[in-house]
């Protein structure tokens, strides 16, 4: 090849290299094209095979590992933690049979239902026989969490009242007339002897 026709081949290439790379660059905007790159990343992430799958498809989702439940966790002690902050913001409101609303007053199951209602978005039943037929699953008491429902039967064979349990052995409610909603032990006599049991609404589960 003839010096001069190399030498303007040369020349030709290098000039070549700097607009490939400039015109080959997304228009867009700096933000979007992080966000992009962020989103592509992820479900990339997310479409990585386990370890011992070569291959993309149904085989390597089917071998996948599933999401460890912590990831979970996290998601429901929050929850919890809005509902039970939510309660103790409504201490000292009057207890007043059939009452529904802070402005007339609590009866027991009004008071759970209203939290749950303005916390969670969940429609419980409306009386505490109900709510322990039908609000979740029951759990044994060392499985009570914070938000999980206390059962109790004041009179009678039927269950009678109900709380939002705190932890730690504790319990808000609103509990009878001339009462207000307050915190209760539930190793306490009068409430050990009258506890029936405790469900875990599905809202929580």
């Amino acid at each position: 090849m003839p010096f001069q026709r190399m030498k303007s081949f040369l020349l030709l290439a290098v000039m070549a290299a700097p607009c490939t790379s400039v015109f080959a660059a997304p228009m867009v905007d700096a933000d979007l094209h992080d966000w992009q790159l962020d989103r592509m990343s992820a479900v990339a992430s997310f479409a990585m095979p386990s370890a011992g799958s070569f291959t993309l498809g149904e085989s390597a989702i089917e071998t996948a590992a599933p999401a460890p439940a912590a990831t979970v966790a996290p998601a429901q002690s929050g929850l919890r933690k809005v509902l039970a902050d939510f309660a103790m913001t409504l201490r000292n409101i009057r207890y007043h049979r059939g009452g529904r609303e802070p402005s007339t007053g609590f009866d027991c199951s009004g008071f759970v239902r209203y939290v749950f209602q303005h916390t969670l978005g969940k429609e419980l039943p409306g009386d505490s026989a109900s709510q322990f037929a039908s609000a979740g699953t029951k759990i044994d008491r060392g499985e009570m969490k914070t938000g999980d429902l206390v059962f109790f039967r004041i009179r009678g064979k039927n269950v009678s009242h109900v709380g939002i349990y705190l932890g730690d052995g504790q319990f808000i409610h609103s509990p009878s007339s001339g009462k207000r909603v307050s915190i209760s032990a539930l190793n306490e006599a009068y409430w050990a002897k009258r506890f029936v049991g405790a469900k875990r609404p599905n809202v929580l589960s």
